[in-house]
């Protein structure tokens, strides 16, 4: 992932109802979720809904596909893991890290290494 690709994705987790809607997604896992079920999960509006999701899809931080009736979304769990690996890329001081990536520490180390 590039800087350019980081920022996009970043900038679009940066607005309460993006990551909100994000995290939901990332839960629903692969079965995603209906703009619908984000609204009543999220308590925003639809139209608002929307322009939000658009910026996350935009990022490529989601997908949207049409099933039947329904739009559905759902997280790209590869960019999502690609941006992740992105912000740790250089962790621990540039040394390799101790633990495969994807499973960080669940509370900060209690040295000044990242403990990873």
């Amino acid at each position: 992932m590039d800087k350019t690709t980081a920022l996009a994705g970043l900038g679009a987790l940066a607005h309460p109802i993006r990551l909100d809607a994000f995290r939901a997604l990332v839960v629903a896992g692969e079965q995603g979720l209906t703009p619908g079920a984000l609204v009543d999960m999220l308590g925003v509006a639809y139209a608002k809904l929307g322009f939000h999701l658009k910026d996350l899809n935009e990022a490529g931080l989601v997908t949207s596909e049409q099933v039947g009736r329904n739009v559905v979304y759902r997280a790209v769990y590869p960019q999502m893991n690609a941006l992740l690996a992105y912000l740790t890329e250089n962790c621990c001081q540039g040394a390799p890290c101790a633990v495969a990536p994807g499973s960080l520490p669940a509370s900060p180390p209690t040295s000044s290494r990242c403990g990873c």
